[in-house]
């Protein structure tokens, strides 16, 4: 498979997960109760912010992985 091909399935799959990723953080933020301090809301949502990243990784690493 070319760069070109694996660029575009993963431009797909990255934005796919990461539509997937935001509809599982607002459901867990929503299931979260009312009342909480602010520090553990700063805390959820630096780790829903950022958690696609780490999965998305060896993704973007399959995608700029040069042709044989």
């Amino acid at each position: 498979m070319t760069q070109r091909n694996r660029k575009l399935i993963g431009a797909f799959l990255l934005v796919g997960s990461i539509v997937l990723w935001s509809v599982l953080a607002t459901w867990v933020y929503l299931q979260l109760p009312e009342g909480l301090p602010g520090l553990v809301l700063i805390g959820f949502f630096i780790v829903a912010g950022m958690g696609w990243v780490l999965p998305a990784m060896p993704l973007i690493t399959w995608m700029a992985r040069p042709d044989r």
